[in-house]
């Protein structure tokens, strides 16, 4: 048929799941019935070696069976076993069936042997057993045991027919455009075995599934559902080589981000494409989608094992609170709003100056979480006025600050902007919640605050400063929360290396040794809330961001898994370290009080001594110069600021307009 579906299969498969869909009941019920008819017969049969069927029919067979069907279906319906989808059956509604089966089997013996007498008179006339001198006719005991057997195979067989009639003959008459992909499987687990049952279901073959790898030796030369376990996963790019293999599937869902590495680097060169599945917990409490086969994404080669929160110190702090988040609308703004919301905050403030992105997260919230008041607010952090109408209205009790400008070229050319938005913008909340008498405040800084070269990293350094003098544990606590790069986040490297890959490349990077640290979007916001919690005010929280990670292997990575080869398919071309970035980042600065937390992946930077006079005349000194200076000026005074900033090549606006439009902001 060419793989086209033919009128005739068409027709039957629709007539069949139309009556089906329509009468199950009644007509399971019916089938059911039939079968345990059958299955009497057969019994009976056998007990006679299928001899005598004049005598043993009518005396025996047709007496019992109006006693047994009835019995039968009362066991059915009392177990619900009537309602069983034939065409997902599966060993739990098999062992369902055969205890349905002994119920039946125990009633026909309780009722048969209870009116034996009665039974009797019915097949002799006269109270007699049946003919003393021919004992061929006396009734066998095998029968009880033969119909039990007789029942749970033909019900059993039944139901796999349909189940079979689904997976293999409908399957056939599926969509076939092109050639089955060649796919392996590695995990011979539980999760593997789900997969493996749901690509064989799959219409149209899809897939021709090679093999399976598993490392268990107890599991090599095993099948699992006619597909052989042939080798450990180290053996993955030989088995890919001979197979001529297209796609791997990666079916172990608590294999750890380094394990999962392991198995793209083996593979690299070799343009497969890698899909995984999430472990069924996620599945259940609906943290990804209902489909559980997934590309690969380069958050599962870089990700952590997942965040353990205080969940009820958290809740204690957000629970029926008013809460407010500034840059609401932004990539972590927009992740904390979600996070904050499964809190049950009694109101949630949503503080954003780009009118879209603060309609799209608002929208969200209110759709997924329908019972807490979600109230948006179009205001800029640098409005004083604006800002102070807003907390004077709401009354907010905890404030997370995730407003600011955050990519470093794009601050190298616009240093006024910077420190409007991430000093003078984090000063007028600060002021304000101290004003109003919010309890605390907790401000989102970054790794580049530290020992900065960049105009962005510089202010942000001068907005911690800031905070860190004016907190008071008896008014209003800042907290300060330092982590780097988050993978997805807009205008990260991953999703602009994604769209140089779609394009057909080149990926660009901009120095072969540039390294970064990196963390997920709702990892960060956790651990946000998790260090505010644990904040007293003044203290600096910095998030264990893991090893740090060379950009152009996390290119190398992306090409892979799109299944494409580096250099050879995909080119990566390097542009040049630009204005105010550096080859490694840092996470603590000289002279800062270190210690642990009581959470692993917290640590604190205690507040270092600091004029608060020369911050404040710093702060006064940028904010002047903020629209009229020049960059060289306002360098000078953030570095008046913060004594240990270093500027690493002069910024020139033309430079830097060039560099964006062929790097990344990492």
């Amino acid at each position: 048929m060419n793989g086209q579906t033919s009128p005739t299969h068409s027709a039957t498969r629709d007539s069949v799941s139309a009556l089906m869909g329509r009468h199950r009941t009644p007509l399971s019920v019916a089938a059911h019935g039939g079968l345990f008819a059958l299955s009497l017969f057969v019994s009976f049969g056998l007990a006679f070696n299928f001899r005598s069927m004049g005598r043993w029919f009518p005396e025996l067979f047709l007496p019992l069976v109006a006693i047994a069907v009835p019995i039968k279906l009362l066991a059915l319906l009392w177990t619900r076993q009537h309602r069983s989808s034939w065409r997902y059956v599966g060993l739990r509604d098999l062992m369902g069936l055969i205890g349905a089966s002994y119920i039946a089997s125990f009633g026909f013996l309780a009722v048969y042997f209870g009116l034996e007498n009665v039974w009797a008179r019915l097949v002799s006339g006269d109270g007699r057993q049946l003919i003393d001198s021919d004992l061929s006719f006396r009734l066998p005991q095998s029968v009880f045991l033969l119909d039990w057997a007789c029942t749970v195979g033909f019900i059993s067989m039944a139901r796999v027919a349909v189940r079979l009639y689904y997976e293999d003959y409908e399957r056939a008459g599926g969509q076939a455009t092109q050639a089955p992909a060649r796919l392996l499987i590695i995990g011979a687990g539980d999760a593997g075995e789900v997969v493996l049952r749901e690509v064989l279901r799959m219409r149209g073959d899809r897939y021709n599934v090679v093999g399976i790898l598993d490392d268990l030796d107890s599991r090599r030369g095993n099948r699992i559902h006619g597909v052989e376990i042939i080798g450990p996963t180290s053996q993955v790019r030989s088995v890919c080589e001979a197979h001529e293999v297209d796609e791997v599937l990666i079916a172990l869902p608590k294999a750890s981000p380094k394990e999962i590495r392991r198995l793209v680097e083996l593979c690299q060169g070799m343009n497969l494409l890698f899909r995984t599945v999430p472990p069924v917990s996620d599945l259940i409490e609906g943290n990804v989608e209902v489909s559980p086969i997934r590309p690969v994404e380069i958050e599962d080669l870089l990700g952590r094992e997942p965040v353990q929160l205080d969940e009820q110190a958290i809740g204690a702090v957000l629970a029926s609170k008013r809460v407010a988040v500034t840059g609401a609308g932004g990539s972590i703004g927009a992740e904390m709003c979600r996070q904050i919301a499964r809190f049950g905050p009694e109101r949630l403030i949503l503080i954003e100056q780009a009118e879209n992105a603060l309609f799209e997260i608002h929208r969200e919230l209110v759709r997924t979480h329908p019972d807490i008041n979600v109230i948006p607010y179009v205001a800029d952090i640098c409005d004083a006025v604006r800002l102070a109408a807003v907390f004077e209205a709401e009354r907010p009790r905890v404030v997370y600050h995730a407003a600011a400008h955050k990519h470093v070229p794009m601050m190298e050319c616009n240093p006024g902007e910077a420190i409007k938005n991430n000093i003078i913008g984090t000063k007028t909340v600060a002021d304000t919640a101290v004003r109003c008498g919010i309890e605390k405040m907790v401000v989102i800084s970054t790794d580049k605050a530290v020992n900065p070269t960049s105009v962005m990293g510089c202010t942000k350094r001068v907005a911690e400063l800031y905070v860190q003098q004016l907190s008071d544990p008896q008014k209003t606590q800042f907290v300060t929360v330092r982590f780097g790069n988050v993978l997805g986040s807009s205008g990260s490297v991953v999703p602009i290396f994604r769209v140089q890959i779609e394009a057909g490349g080149p990926v660009t990077v901009t120095h072969p040794e540039m390294t970064r640290y990196f963390m997920t979007i709702p990892e960060a916001a956790q651990l946000v809330l998790q260090a505010g919690v644990m904040g007293r005010g003044g203290e600096i929280f910095v998030l264990d961001m893991g090893d740090p990670v060379k950009i152009v292997d996390l290119a190398r990575d992306m090409i892979v898994l799109s299944g494409l080869r580096p250099e050879i398919d995909i080119d990566i071309e390097f542009t040049g370290v630009r204005p105010g970035e550096k080859l490694f980042e840092e996470l603590s600065i000289a002279g800062e009080d270190f210690s642990s937390t009581q959470h692993p992946k917290i640590a604190i930077w205690r507040r270092r001594p600091e004029d608060w006079d020369k911050i404040c005349a710093g702060i006064e000194r940028l904010r002047s110069l903020a629209d009229t200076a020049t960059a060289r000026e306002v360098r000078g005074a953030l570095a008046d600021a913060v004594p240990e900033y270093t500027p690493n090549a002069p910024a020139i606006a033309a430079e830097v307009v060039e560099g964006s439009a062929s790097g990344v902001d990492a």
